[in-house]
């Protein structure tokens, strides 16, 4: 029996740029079962072009899923948010095809798996849960049945992890399969199956190289607005430490592969099996970055700082709210003292980024617990290298949230739904989402006042930019204005200016003028930073007569100690006084993860940098650019001047050919 596996196409360019991990897996064990196999990855379809991500989409999808002939089985893997798509192309696979068996499976069917078959005829049946054991039985099943000319009816009577119609229409939901006891047992990913990691890679310029891997399956918490507690019954098991050790290692062997991004949502919940992975990947040199995604509540200072060598560089971190009653009733079964910027850090001193995610409007959220939420992501971006995500909620069915809430749930033009991001907008798609209102909750927003859903909306989108790049300003206004970070983000809007122009409305604060000038410079060097990732390093510089000098830092002159300043933001204790004036230089910092760093640097410094720059303009206007080699030869004390800032990291030394016009090259 042929069966095709194909993932529901969608406009994610992250989801782009990785294939389906479950799905690789899935291919490995069908192939164990002897069952011929075949795999397509719709997303990356349109990411090539192959697809278009118009209203053609269903239509062409269809027709290239059935291009080669029509399969015997098709199995389609959804989230909640291509569910719409997966049952348009559904549906046009059918017309086309009457014979071919088609299959729905992943999260997106949690708890409507009976109403899916009951409202579309196009589906056959819906696979629940892992599909590993599943799916072989179901195909063998239906071989026999073909083979021995046997009636259909009872094909998959008694098939554990299935919902199914019988000739008479009637929807029949078997008992759930017991989850898979041990994730060691999973097959090797069928990579040959999709198109290289590196393809991947080319279509979306994506330059971190992430691989998902199945790092582990499940979660025993059932959180409102989630599904996948429910999905997995409320289990979780990791991948044993040392296969996933081998996986993560293997990447060193794929062309395009840099990092890994495991896949599973709580890394830590068994902490035994996180402090073997770490120290197994530390014993093995395995050198292959990787993130993962964990509960705060799950990781404590040594087993981050044993991440950190391991190779961690990045945690998501859902926190959800910053009120410890509005967790309780989104039933995030976290402490009421959870001490969340303690994790944080921790994980700045290991240096790994931590993402901190919030939901904005939850149920029993007021005023106050809001403001509590956002002061929580203003003290969190005071630390270095925080990325902050804030989302509202989308009542999903499958979940609490969606039996709450779900029958009065709406979407509202002008917020796309954090749920379903780049997955919706086909006219196919909005069709049904219309049609079936009560199935497609993940593009719903809660029955809240429009007025309140569109100011939350205003912060989640805005408010993460400018405390990832303003966060010590911020912090700075707050203190100056005795102000909790909600009431500053009313006075922002109330001005009518962007946060920048507010700034610098205060700047006449010595406080907020040095650490605004200090922030702008620290996102011009991060942008060079973020330009440099994945760039080749140089030759060295002592045989290369063709390398012009360039600065790469922001020089700026402070009245505060830095240092001194922040740490009074970080613990709210009073504000310094200004001292004497000092230089500093912000700098790109290129690594796993690309930054920036600040220096302090001495008297002249900045001086000499000027004076560097009106002498290299003066002596090469009218004439090429000026090397190093031709400084050496013509004004060896000007080489030697450059040799030192190059040293101190304030200058790089750039190839001729590819010399940025920007003024801030010494060359010009």
């Amino acid at each position: 029996m042929r069966i095709l596996l194909a993932s529901a196409p969608h406009a994610d360019t992250f989801g782009y740029s990785m294939p389906p991990p479950g799905l690789l897996r899935l291919g490995g064990a069908l192939r164990s079962a002897g069952v011929e196999v075949q795999l397509e990855d719709l997303a990356f379809r349109v990411a090539e072009g192959t697809l278009p991500l118009d209203d053609r989409l269903a239509d062409a999808s269809a027709a290239w899923l059935l291009r080669t002939g029509a399969p015997e089985v098709l199995g389609l893997s959804v989230m909640g948010a291509t569910l719409p798509i997966a049952l348009a192309i559904a549906e046009r696979v059918k017309h086309s095809s009457p014979s071919t068996w088609i299959l729905l499976g992943g999260p997106g069917t949690t708890g409507i798996d009976q109403t899916l078959l009951e409202r579309f005829r196009a589906v056959d049946v819906v696979v629940r849960g892992e599909a590993e054991v599943t799916l072989p039985a179901l195909l063998a099943r239906r071989s026999a049945a073909l083979r021995d000319s046997t009636p259909e009816v009872d094909t998959l009577r008694g098939l554990a992890g299935v919902t199914w119609r019988d000739l008479d229409g009637q929807v029949v939901r078997e008992a759930d399969r017991a989850p898979i006891d041990d994730l060691g047992t999973l097959p090797d990913y069928a990579w040959d199956l999709v198109a290289p990691i590196a393809r991947y890679k080319e279509l979306t310029g994506e330059v971190e190289g992430l691989v998902p891997i199945d790092s582990g399956r499940g979660c025993v918490y059932d959180c409102s607005f989630c599904t996948i507690g429910r999905f997995w019954n409320r289990r979780s098991r990791p991948l044993p430490a040392a296969r996933l050790v081998d996986e993560v290692a293997a990447l060193a062997h794929m062309p395009g592969a840099r990092r890994a991004y495991m896949c599973h949502d709580l890394f830590g919940a068994n902490r035994k099996h996180a402090l073997a992975f770490c120290e197994l990947m530390i014993e093995r040199g395995v050198r292959i970055p990787f993130e993962v995604r964990a509960r705060v509540d799950h990781l404590d200072p040594e087993l981050i700082a044993l991440m950190g060598r391991a190779g961690c560089y990045r945690v998501l971190l859902g926190v959800e709210s910053g009120d410890a009653e509005v967790r309780r009733r989104a039933e995030k079964a976290t402490a009421d003292d959870l001490d969340v910027i303690a994790v944080v850090d921790a994980c700045s001193a290991a240096g790994i980024t931590p993402i901190l995610s919030l939901i904005l409007g939850l149920p029993g959220e007021d005023g106050p617990a809001l403001a509590r939420s956002l002061d929580l992501c203003s003290d969190a971006a005071l630390r270095a290298g925080v990325n902050l995500s804030l989302h509202l909620p989308n009542p999903q069915p499958g979940c609490a949230l969606g039996e709450e809430f779900g029958a009065e749930a709406r979407p509202l033009e002008g917020i796309p739904p954090d749920m379903a991001f780049g997955a919706g907008t086909t006219a196919a798609e909005l069709e049904l989402i219309a049609q079936h209102a009560d199935l497609f909750t993940t593009w719903a927003l809660l029955p809240l006042p429009e007025k309140r859903l569109r100011d939350l909306h205003r912060l989640a989108v805005s408010l993460p930019e400018v405390l990832m790049r303003y966060g010590r300003t911020f912090s700075a206004l707050r203190t100056i204005r005795n102000e909790n970070s909600l009431m500053l983000c009313r006075a922002v809007d109330a001005s009518g200016r962007s946060f920048e122009a507010f700034a610098l409305a205060h700047s006449d604060h010595p406080v907020v003028a040095d650490l605004f000038t200090w922030e702008r410079a620290a996102v011009r060097a991060g942008a060079r930073a973020n330009g440099a990732l994945g760039r080749e390093p140089l030759p060295g510089h002592a045989a290369c007569e063709y390398l012009i000098p360039r600065a790469i830092a922001d020089v700026f002159h402070a009245r505060f100690d830095l240092e001194v300043l922040t740490r009074a933001l970080r613990e709210h204790t009073p504000l310094p006084a200004p001292e004497t004036l000092r230089s500093y230089a912000v700098l790109p910092a290129v690594g796993v993860m690309p930054g920036v760093r600040t220096v302090r640097i001495g008297t002249g410094v900045d001086q000499a940098l000027e004076a560097l720059q009106r002498d290299l303009a003066g002596t090469a206007r009218g004439s090429r650019e000026r090397s190093l080699g031709d400084l050496r030869r013509a004004q060896p004390g000007l080489a030697r001047a450059v040799e030192r800032l190059v040293g101190a990291g304030l200058v790089e030394l750039v190839p001729a050919s590819t010399r940025s016009e920007s003024s801030d090259s010494l060359a010009t």
